[in-house]
Formats: structure tokens, sequence, C-alpha cells
């Protein structure tokens, strides 16, 4: 036990150092000059209509959380459903997320300008100080993320006396909370972001004719501020809510597949030493002046490529350790290592410039906007098969080399494994994502100040990097979802069979009716997660699986109508208020007038304050209602429907919209006429189509997923004690 205890304390004291080294970061990229008075002013509009949306979106979701968690707290003390610490826990996971997405988003909003000072000398400056900045979101989300987790752990076993079990079952409610918050920070963020890339590129850059980023463009200022609040706000809530969520659901696994404390032991310890790794591959990123795109990408993977290897080497030494008997466990842990960086080669190969897939879709371009749309589209369907096999390979690999097979819960265990494996290098791998927004800013801003052809020129190399690295962090996202949700899944009939296990513990007679059938206390302490699918009849020929299957995939392509009709509405109003703004305020397109700015602002804000809410209450709604007509059966295909479908649009929806971007990024660089031609014309139209597939709705659906397996974990008991009598009043056979 004292091995497990050492290993465990690698966690919270992990934490404790990537939060430093984020702070060490912060402090260093604020050192470096701002650049001139214009350089600054910029920035500061853009960092005030960032630090602006965000305090309305959390005043909103204060009113949201305040609720929910009034119905927690009735579920947990009136209703006697859940422990008492379930509103607790999901408060807090909600605070945490949201804070660890404002704490990036602050420091990418002040970097941006430094990064365009950066590219004054020199490229290799200019990326540092983009990645680095962007590592302060990647180190916040895990240091914060194990800190609470660590902490959380200790108050319950050490303070309240909770056994693993329950300490365990317990916990996952936080990830409820933050789940819940990262579903309102992407679908917010991105409804923000995309409607004033969409107004600022139809007017500005079809209609007018004018740049991408030029300060006569009304909406520019809102794209730039839409970049940090969706892509680095957004993105960091994401991340944070499937490393918590992840590594809960693997603890508890471990604890159901009678590993004791070393169940919880070696999934955070090989978190914390991934987080180790990952400030040491930080620190490897670097690149020379004149560097290829090839170059600046080999530059990045370095870090990441040398953290996973390190990662791996010491989980395999982890495992060996502290579970000899069950060897294979570090082959599952090796399989999400590996999935996670193939599923980001595949999102390269498909999204960037130097590949064929993108190169395709810019040739189209010449013959107008409905090829390139048809091509995109077509390349991001066929872009999910590499994706697909890898996690469904990842997935049986996993299982059957942690003795699945013969031990479904071990086997489970290997596949949280597998999960946590692919998350664990996540402080490097979040950097690569949030340095994107950041490099974007600083070309906006360079394009703004008026920079020369050589700082812009330089900015626009990192900002081509930015949209693969973007992508790629999108497409790892997604993977590590589809793994997540997966182990929740399993964690989902964990608690299931704690809330059995409570109400026949309060019976007379300790016995509790399971599908018309009765079964013991005894019985359900002793029982494994296959008891359950066989006592609930979780099969393909139960019709409540079925229908749960079909919900599960209708809610998918519900949720991504509702949040593209967002973004085509707020973009609406966007395209009207730069089309007044270029009618009405004289002198504007000779640069002797200043654009209402806040005007476009207003209107992102607004929008996605108000557009954010129905899908929303769609993810948190469905699973409880389903659970109580269908009972846990239909939960179980609820989950499952959600589960391959989503995984597979998202994927389809992240790289066609990533592919169209680099597309028009292919053309503007000098291929096929350059900017202002008609190729470019129709690839900017392919652009805005794929801005609200990449950037609002396919992200989002990952944080679906595993949102409506966390709201399905923490009703579990609601389910269990009220699906009968709801059954019984519909006359459904239960």
């Amino acid at each position: 036990m004292a091995m497990q205890q050492a290993l465990w304390w690698l966690a919270p004291l992990s934490a404790i150092v990537a939060l430093a080294m984020a702070l060490y970061f912060y402090k260093r990229m604020m050192g470096f000059p701002e650049g001139d008075e214009k350089m600054r002013a910029i920035a500061s509009f853009v960092r005030q209509g960032a630090n602006a949306y965000l305090r309305r979106q959390y005043k909103v979701v204060a009113i949201f959380f305040v609720i929910f968690a009034v119905l927690l707290a009735i579920m947990a003390f009136a209703l006697k459903v859940q422990s008492r610490w379930t509103p607790l826990a999901f408060l807090s996971g909600g605070l945490f997320s949201a804070l660890s997405g404002y704490l990036g988003m602050r420091a990418a909003t002040f970097a941006s300008s430094r990064t365009t000072e950066g590219a004054k000398t020199s490229l290799n400056r200019a990326l540092q100080v983009a990645f680095r900045s962007g590592a302060v979101m990647g180190l916040v989300v895990v240091g914060l993320a194990l800190l609470y987790i660590s902490i959380f752990f200790l108050f319950l076993t050490r303070i309240l006396k909770f056994d693993l079990p329950r300490t365990t079952v317990t916990m996952l409610s936080f990830g409820m909370g933050a789940s819940a918050q990262a579903l309102f920070a992407r679908v917010g963020g991105g409804i923000f972001t995309k409607a004033a890339d969409v107004g600022a590129d139809l007017v500005g850059k079809v209609e007018a004719g004018i740049p991408e980023d030029d300060p006569r463009n009304p909406a520019t200022i809102a794209d730039n501020v839409g970049d940090n609040v969706g892509d680095v706000a957004g993105m960091g809530a994401d991340l944070y809510e499937s490393y918590c969520n992840s590594i809960l659901a693997t603890c508890t696994l471990g604890v159901a597949a009678g590993l004791g404390f070393s169940g919880v032991a070696v999934p955070m310890a090989i978190a914390g030493l991934g987080t180790l790794f990952s400030i040491l591959g930080i620190f490897m990123v670097r690149t020379h002046e004149e560097a290829s795109q090839a170059q600046l990408l080999r530059g990045l993977n370095r870090g990441v490529y040398l953290s996973t290897i390190l990662t791996f080497i010491c989980a395999i030494l982890v495992i060996l350790w502290v579970l000899p008997e069950h060897k294979g466990l570090a082959v599952s842990a090796l399989t999400g290592l590996l999935a996670g960086v193939i599923v980001g080669w595949s999102t390269q190969y498909y999204t960037s410039e130097r590949y064929r897939p993108t190169r395709s879709i810019a040739e189209e371009a010449k013959t107008g906007p409905a090829t390139v749309i048809i091509a995109g589209l077509s390349v991001g369907m066929q872009s999910i098969g590499i994706p697909v096999l890898v996690v469904a390979g990842g997935i049986l690999v996993s299982f059957a080399f942690a003795s699945g097979f013969t031990q479904p819960a071990l086997g489970l265990f290997g596949i949280g494994l597998a999960a946590v494996g692919m998350l664990s290098t996540l402080g490097i791998t979040l950097a690569t994502d949030a340095y994107g927004p950041i490099a974007d800013n600083a070309g906006g801003n360079a394009e703004m100040s008026g920079l020369g052809p050589e700082v812009r020129k330089r900015t626009d190399a990192l900002d081509a990097l930015g949209n693969t690295t973007a992508a790629t962090g999108k497409g790892f996202a997604i993977g590590s979802a589809a793994l997540t949700t997966l182990v929740l899944l399993a964690a989902y009939l964990q608690e299931v069979k704690a809330n059995l296990v409570k109400i026949a513990s309060g019976a007379a007679d300790e016995v509790v009716p399971i599908e018309g059938a009765v079964s013991r206390l005894a019985d359900l302490k002793a029982a494994g997660i296959t008891f359950f699918i066989e006592k609930y009849n979780v099969h393909l020929m139960n019709p409540k699986v079925i229908v749960g299957m079909f919900l599960g995939a209708m809610m998918v392509l519900v949720f991504c109508s509702l949040t593209m009709r967002a973004v085509g509405r707020a973009a609406s109003k966007m395209v009207e208020e730069v089309r007044r703004q270029f009618r009405e305020i004289a002198g504007i397109m000779q640069g002797k007038a200043e654009p209402d700015y806040a005007a476009c602002v207003d209107i992102s804000t607004r929008a996605a304050q108000r557009e954010m809410i129905l899908p929303s209450l769609l993810a948190l709604i469905i699973p409880i209602v389903a659970g109580l007509i269908l009972g846990v059966a239909g939960v179980m295909g609820l989950l499952t429907g959600a589960l391959a479908a989503g995984f597979a649009v998202a994927i389809m929806m992240a790289n066609a919209g990533g592919a169209w971007d680099n597309a028009k990024k292919y053309i503007e660089g000098g291929q096929l006429g350059g900017k202002g031609s008609d190729a470019h014309k129709a690839s900017v139209v392919g652009d805005t189509v794929g801005d609200p597939f990449k950037d609002t709705s396919g992200p989002s659906l990952n944080i679906l997923l595993k949102l409506m397996s966390m709201v399905a974990v923490v009703s579990a008991g609601l389910v269990v004690k009220f699906a009968p009598v709801v059954a019984k009043f519909l006359h459904i056979s239960f």
C-alpha cells in the first residue's frame, strides 16, 4: 500500500508543478514588449471584448448552475437517490472548468500583440511567445484538474472516511459540472466566433474585396474576440472535462475490477507523469528562420513526441511495478497514447495544405463555390475512416490485453487506461491547440497595425500552422471523447449497482426487484457489470435499447442543426450590420473613419447568450427523460447511439471545416490565381460554410456525448428508483 500511495502523490505534486510553470510562462510572456501604441490598442479592444463576453456568459451559466444544483439537492436529500455531496461536486466542477478557460483566455489575449512584436525579430521568437502562452492554457487545465481531483479524493477518504467504491462513485458527479460548463462554453463561444467570422468574410472579403483582418471591416475585432472565447476558453473547458472524466471513470472501474487502491493510483500516476513530461516537451519546441510549414510542424511535434515516448516508458514501469499480475494493462495504456498520435496524423493529412485532400478542394475552386463545398464534404466524410478504425482497434486491443474477454471488469479498466493514456500528455497537446488562436490574432494585429510584409509573412506562416494544429486538436478531443464516453457507459452501470445496493440496504428483507426478478443485497454487492447487463436486458433484441439508439443518433443531428442555425441567424445580423456601416459611415472604406467595432461585438455576444440555451438544455434533459421512460436499457441504447453517430459526425465536420479553411489559405499563398481571383472567392465561400462545422457544431458534439453520459451517471439513482413507477403508469412492460 505504501508503494501505491507514493505513486498516487505524483498527481497532486505534478499539478502544483504544472500550475507553477503556467505562472512562469505567463510572467515571462508578460515581460516581452507589447509593440507600438496601435498594436497595444488593438490588443486591448480584443481583450476587453473577450472579458465582457465571458462575464455575461458566466452570469447566464451561473443561474442555470444554481437551479440545477437545487434539483440535485432535492434528489440527494429529499428523494435520497444520490450522495448528498453531489450538488457540491457539481458546482465545484463547473467552477474549475470555467476558471481554467478564463485563465487560458487571459494569457492568450495578452500574448497576441507580443507575438506580433516577436515576429519583427524572428520567426522563432514569435513561435515561442505564442506556443508558451498557449502552454499556460494546457498547464492550467491539467494542473487544476489533478489538484482538485486529489483534494476531493483526500476529503472523502480521510475526513469523511468513505470507502473506495463510495468515494469513486461520488467523485463522478464532479465531472458532470465540468461537462455542463464546457458545453455552454463551447456552444456559446462557437456561435460568437463564427457569427463574427462569417460576417467579416462574406461582406469584407467577398463583397468589399478587402483583405482578412483589415481594420476597415467592422467585424474584425469581434472575429478576433471570438477566436479567444471559442477556441481558447471553449477548448480549455472542453478538454478539462475530458481529462477529469477519463481519470474519474477509470478510477471507478479500477476499484470495481477489484484492484483496490491500485486501481486509483495507476491512472493518477500516469496522468501525473504525463503532466511532468509535457512540461519538458514544451521547452523542446523551437524552429529556425525561413522554416517551411513542414519544418514548423516538426518543431511542434518534437515536443509532443518526446512527451508521449517518455510517458509511455514510465507508464509501463508503473503498471509492472504496481500490478505485476496484470502486465497486459501496459499495452492498454500504450494503445491510448498511440491512438492519439495516429488520430493527430490522420487529421493533419486531411486538413493540411501540404497534402492532396486539401489541395484537391483548392483545385475545385476553379469551377466555383458549389464544387468546393462538394469536395470539402467528400474529404470530411472520407476522413472518418482512419479515426474510427484506430479507436475501434484501440478499444479491442486495450480490452483484450487487459483480459477483458475473461474478466470484463478488468477489460473495461483497460479501456479506461487507454483514455487516460491518450489524455496524459494534454499539457502539451492543448498548448499546440491554444497556440492557433494566438497566432491568428497576431496576424490580425499585424494587418490592422499596418506592419511590413516581412512581419506579415511570419505571422501568416504561424497562422497557417495554427489552422493545422487547431484541426489536430479537435480530432484529438473527439477521439478522446469516444474513449471517455465508452468508459462512462461502464461507470453508469457501476452507479446503477451502487443505487441498487443502497435501496436493498434500506429494505426490510434486503431484496430489490430488477426487471421483475428479485435480487438480494449480498448478490448485488458481489455482482459484476455483466450481471446488470443481463438483468436489465441490455441487448439488441430489446426494443428499449433500439429505441434508445435511435434517440441517441437523433440527438446528434438535432444538436448540430440547432447550433448551425444559431450561427446562421447570428451571422445574418452581422452581415446586415457590416453592410450598414459600409453604407452609412462616410470615409470608412478610405480609412478616414473608424468603424463601430463595439456594435459587432454586441451582436455576437447577444446571439451567443440566447442561442446556447436550448442545445445545452436538451443534453441535460433527454438522458433523464429517456431513463424514466425506457429504464436502464434505454439509457444504454441512448448513449451508445449518440456515441457511434456523434463520433463519426464530429470527425467529419471538424476535418471538412479545417480542409476548407486551409484550401483557402493555399490559394491565398499564391496558388491558382491567389487573392482576389475567382478561385479565391469560391474558397472563401467554402471556408465560410466550414466555419460552423469546425468551430461550433463539430467540437461541441464531443462534449454532448460526455455530458449526456455524465447526466445519466448522476441520475442513475433516480432512474433505478422511479423508472418502474413511470413504466407502470404508462403501461410499459418493465
